[in-house]
């Protein structure tokens, strides 16, 4: 088949849908030609590119056209908005004439489900909706936008592009339970969930690079790490309220990335000598990120359940290490997570509920470890 694939981000933009993006592409390619029609790197590149109209490159088997969009930089909403707006004035007429048996839309920007919807009904070809984060829902629950017309507009075509779809792919139970509850028929949603590299049981994990282990672990002697984007979905306050109660007894919660929110969670854990931020490390890194905390932390903020996917989940499980999850029990690193004996959680509005969850592994060895082995027994398994 021939299979058109549109998503604003691509590498050598580092977002994590153009990393996921890249992922889908590698296969589909063993049995298909893919097209990517992205626009002109703007999250955080590695590289730039020159502008023009439309360019085409090749990675491996797979056909790229960059359309040229604005690549203006992404921390201040009306550059990133007007990044959306010129990418899709100029996939849409692009993609019309792209030669294609099927449409594949990811979730940049967040209206692309409804431009994929849109060009395969033109087009009239399957389509196919990956949602890697589930708009307007976010922007609602984020508090990125306020209620009105124009989010009810938005909600409207949204639903017609789900129900337009041939199939929707989701992350997790979660967020199935939230789009079969839009009027979406059951079959048609699929879930497909992110993963990492498993490792068989029996192969020990390689050994961490000591530097990245001494960056985040300094002298706490009990590390609660949460390595990742610092965006509008996480119970942040919740977390460092919980942090400051923690410090007596050597516990340190290490923020590992960045995000629209790094600022706002750093004042609030200003003098907490418990809390620490570090940027993100270079990619050949992450195993040794992972490998450095003795818990790590995924949160998700109440209203947000099945919105956002953390997909840093099966990394966590893969390196053998247990979680801490601050949030909504229907969420899937609490649903999976606290049964399978890998996970421990917490109300994201209660942090009295995160400190007594952390207390449970400071004081137990023992549970950490079985924690850990419950880990990794279950992250080679496929029904997660």
């Amino acid at each position: 088949m021939k299979i058109l694939l549109l998503n604003l981000y691509y590498p050598p933009d580092t977002s994590a849908t153009a990393k996921m993006a890249r992922t889908v592409v590698e296969a589909l390619s063993m049995n298909h030609h893919v097209t990517v029609l992205c626009g002109r790197p703007s999250y955080d590149p590695t590289e730039r590119r020159v502008w023009r109209l439309y360019q085409t490159e090749r990675e491996g088997l797979a056909h790229i056209i960059r359309a040229g969009s604005t690549d203006l930089p992404r921390f201040e909403m009306k550059k990133r908005v007007l990044n959306y707006l010129s990418y899709v004035a100029l996939e849409i007429p692009r993609a019309l004439f792209a030669r294609c048996d099927a449409i594949v839309a990811m979730t940049d920007p967040p209206f692309q489900g409804i431009v994929g919807a849109f060009v395969a009904m033109l087009k009239r070809r399957p389509y196919v909706y990956n949602i890697r984060d589930l708009y307007p829902d976010m922007a609602i629950g984020g508090s990125i936008v306020e209620p009105s017309l124009f989010v009810r507009i938005w909600e409207k075509l949204h639903r017609w592009a789900l129900r337009r779809a041939t199939r929707v792919i989701v992350l997790g139970e979660d967020m199935r339970a939230r789009i079969v509850a839009k009027g979406v028929d059951p079959s048609r949603v699929v879930i497909v969930r992110d993963g990492a590299e498993i490792l068989p049981p029996s192969t020990p994990l390689p050994a961490p690079d000591p530097e990245v282990v001494r960056a985040i672990r300094g002298n706490f002697s009990f590390v609660l790490v949460h390595a990742g984007n610092l965006g509008f979905y996480g119970a942040w306050n919740t977390l460092v309220t919980a942090a400051r109660r923690l410090a007596s007894e050597g516990a340190g919660l290490v923020f590992v990335g960045d995000g629209a929110q790094r600022a706002q969670i750093q004042a609030a854990a200003a003098g907490a000598g418990n809390i620490r931020f570090l940027d993100f490390f270079p990619a050949g890194k992450i195993p040794s990120v992972l490998a450095a905390a003795d818990a790590h932390i995924i949160t998700v903020k109440r209203g947000l359940e099945g919105v956002v996917v953390p997909s840093k989940m099966y990394g966590i499980l893969a390196a053998g290490k247990p979680i801490v999850a601050v949030a909504p029990r229907e969420t899937d690193a609490v649903s999976i997570g606290v049964p399978r004996g890998f996970a421990v959680s917490a109300d994201p509005d209660k942090p009295e509920e995160v400190v007594s969850a952390v207390r449970q592994l400071v004081f137990n060895a023992n549970k950490v470890k079985a924690m850990g082995e419950a880990a990794r027994a279950a992250a080679p398994d496929s029904r997660l």
